[in-house]
């Protein structure tokens, strides 16, 4: 383990409490990255912290480190590591480059619960992509394009969720997010293997939908002018 690794780990470790962690277990292993999962019990703001005292000890983590990092702490199956993991990302997102998004497919693949995949679509994968030059954001968009289509529906979430920071603020592409919307949508009857009945039946078209619901009703706050429809007729 890394210096800044361990570092990181052993503070959430001291900032846990069983209490918390049984609260966690309970609320999240409903969702099927929760299962298997192991909990320190440490609050969200603790773990922001740990994580902004790392960065201010080992100060000056070039994009390569912070990468790195991430996958460490990810790779361990408990909650607050994959939470710190998160966190780094975002607070360091201006490093991450479009290459970085094969990276980011496999933590959501792995996350499946909107505890992790939310905040790595909104706060990491939105604003990645958003400041990519044009020949970037042409490999990132089919990435997205790509995304949602996948049978995995917590990458379909994610693709939607990515533009919302852009949405809300007045920028973005509405009409690429509504194609998007749309194609997610026409995927919601796609029948798939068993081995992707978790992420691609009932519960996964829900997550998809609550993803969708979501971005409306926040981008309507600000921006009533734009409409969706559910198909182009």
């Amino acid at each position: 383990m890394s210096d800044a690794g361990e570092f990181i780990d052993l503070a959430l470790q001291r900032e846990g409490s069983w209490s918390r962690a049984d609260e966690l277990r309970t609320r999240l292993e409903k969702n099927p990255g929760g299962r298997g999962l192991r909990f320190y019990g440490a609050s969200v703001g603790a773990i922001r912290g740990t994580v902004r005292d790392a960065g201010r000890r080992y100060a000056g983590l070039s994009h390569d480190a912070v990468t790195a990092l991430s996958s460490e702490l990810w790779e361990v199956p408990v909650f607050e590591r994959r939470l710190a993991a998160v966190v780094l990302l975002q607070a360091n997102v201006k490093l991450l480059t479009n290459s970085d998004l094969t990276r980011l497919e496999g933590f959501i693949r792995e996350a499946r619960m909107p505890d992790l995949v939310d905040p790595l679509a909104v706060d990491v994968v939105g604003p990645l992509v958003d400041g990519l030059d044009i020949l970037g954001r042409v490999r990132a968009d089919s990435v997205l394009d790509r995304w949602v289509r996948e049978p995995d529906a917590w990458l379909r979430r994610a693709a939607l969720l990515s533009p919302l920071l852009a949405l809300r603020a007045g920028a973005g592409d509405w009409d690429r997010f509504v194609r998007h919307a749309r194609a997610v949508l026409g995927e919601s009857g796609r029948r798939f293997g068993s081995a992707d009945a978790e992420v691609g039946g009932t519960a996964g078209a829900a997550a998809v939908r609550e993803a969708l619901s979501r971005v409306l009703a926040e981008v309507a706050k600000t921006r009533p002018e734009l409409q969706f429809t559910p198909d182009a007729g």
